[in-house]
């Protein structure tokens, strides 16, 4: 019979050979790994051409370096090498044969004009700059306000009100009585006192002539417009200096935009502007920002920018709706295809092309966008190709290849030439104007259409370069001009007197 010892002791042993194989197999294993992620390793950088290893690193994390090849420690993956070799390392390869089959398509970066249009929605109004307050000069009773009511639309000189004013009464029999008397330095006092009471000089040497005397006086409207307010009614007792009615003006009118909060720095003064009133759907109708009032809807965060347009028949009416059209200065700036910018919410890239097959991820800054097209302020060269079909999957491929990006400064010295060389020989316009206003920098002119420009004829300021060319000339010259455009709007070159 076998003993409770004997059965003991032979577990022990059991135990023990299998923790010795178990020994084993970790440190063969660990010796095949090592020598297998070494021949990985050296396969790895016969496979990427590298004549020169800087370090290696995990694709998933490019971050981490480390000095000898092997297995990650993050993934279950071989180490890959970062070459030297700029050639083998600066770009994505893929064969060019298979650029098609991926659908990899390039666009080149070209200079152009970029117009951004900005469409909101508008109402007309009463321009406030046109309004006249209609006051007596005298007490007085109201005898006839010509069936006249609020909301009415006046022309200049229409009747008003008549004021019958007892103190004309008074003054005009005294003149009379001075006149019988010849003595004309009395007559004259007397003409001055009934000037003082409101008699126009019309009105005095008519009662001169005539000998009768005329209490009633009508007051007529200085301006045409609508009577937005009328304070008088027949019968009723006015005093001097008491407001009869306020008369409004709406030729022009003024256009009122609201323009969201976020594109208020799209908006200047002077900028130009197009409308389509619900009334008139065919007709487009033209003007300027003549204000951008200076605080901000509290509920549908806009702020309200306002344009005046002509109305001389009185067609356009406060309160009509319209659709606006806001049009920014345009400039002659880089631009490549919105699409090919990949945003990572810290920066834009792009993938320029180098050679046959390679790619190469670029930082860029931006500006505007419109029409399908985005501003580079720099990062790109003009002239480079940029990848605006595919992009995604070759920024992935540089991302686990641990490709370094392209700085926004390391713009290649050809394309930095090019850039200069464009900008340094810009288009020549020439035109003719009538000088508005001139400051110590500027020069505002109203010329007439420059063709080549599509523009039309309207008031804007020029740059000036010299302030010596506007030594002779003063508001209201006529002139000759020519003008180039870049960066910074319309520049003067050259502007002298017109000589018809």
């Amino acid at each position: 019979m076998i003993s409770m010892f004997d059965r003991f002791t032979s577990r022990q042993r059991t135990y023990a050979a299998a923790g010795a194989i178990a020994l084993v197999g970790i440190a063969a294993g660990y010796g095949l790994s090592m020598l297998g992620g070494s021949a990985d390793g050296e396969t790895m950088v016969e496979d990427s051409g590298c004549t020169e290893v800087l370090y290696w690193f995990d694709p998933m994390v490019p971050d981490q370096r480390f000095e000898e090849p092997g297995r990650s420690p993050f993934m279950d993956m071989q180490l890959v090498p970062k070459c030297a070799d700029g050639e083998a390392s600066a770009a994505v390869r893929i064969d060019p044969g298979l650029v098609q089959n991926f659908g990899i398509r390039t666009a080149k970066a070209e200079y152009g004009e970029l117009e951004p249009e900005l469409t909101v929605t508008g109402v007309l109004a009463f321009n406030g700059r046109d309004v006249a307050i209609v006051q007596p000069r005298l007490a007085g009773y109201v005898q006839r306000t010509y069936d006249l009511a609020p909301d009415d639309v006046v022309a200049r000189g229409a009747p008003l009100v008549d004021i019958l004013v007892p103190e004309w009464g008074g003054a005009q029999q005294e003149y009379l009585a001075v006149l019988g008397t010849g003595d004309e330095g009395l007559a004259r006092a007397m003409r001055e006192r009934m000037r003082l009471l409101g008699m126009s000089e019309g009105q005095i040497a008519a009662f001169g002539r005539s000998g009768r005397a005329r209490s009633t006086v009508t007051v007529t409207a200085p301006i045409g417009g609508a009577i937005t307010m009328l304070g008088v009614r027949p019968g009723m007792t006015v005093m001097a200096g008491q407001t009869l009615a306020e008369i409004t003006g709406f030729s022009p009118i003024w256009l009122e935009a609201a323009v969201p909060e976020a594109q208020a720095a799209r908006v200047r003064l002077g900028q130009a502007m197009t409308a389509r009133l619900t009334a008139f759907p065919d007709e487009t109708l033209s003007g300027r920002i003549i204000a951008i009032l200076p605080s901000a809807e509290d509920a549908s965060r806009t702020i309200t920018v306002r344009a005046e347009l002509p109305n001389p028949t009185g067609r356009l009416k406060p309160g009509m709706f319209a659709k606006v059209v806001l049009s920014p200065e345009t400039r002659r700036t880089l631009l490549v295809p919105s699409e090919a910018v990949i945003r990572t919410g810290r920066r834009a890239i792009v993938m320029v092309k180098q050679g046959e097959g390679g790619f190469m991820p670029a930082e860029v800054r931006l500006g505007r966008e419109a029409g399908g097209r985005t501003e580079v302020l720099a990062g790109l060269a003009p002239g480079e190709a940029v990848v605006t079909s595919g992009q995604f999957l070759l920024d992935s491929e540089a991302s686990l290849s641990g490709l370094e990006i392209r700085p926004i400064d390391a713009v290649p010295q050809e394309g930095e030439k090019a850039r200069s060389t464009k900008q340094s020989d810009p288009a020549t316009y020439r035109a003719e104007g009538t000088i508005e206003r001139i400051s110590g920098q500027s020069v505002t002119l109203n010329h007439e259409p420059v063709p080549e420009l599509d523009w039309p004829s309207m008031t804007m300021a020029f740059e000036i370069e010299v302030p010596t060319q506007l030594r002779d000339l003063k508001r209201g010259d006529r002139v000759q001009f020519s003008f180039t455009r870049d960066a910074r709007g319309p520049r003067i070159l050259s502007i002298r007197k017109f000589a018809p």
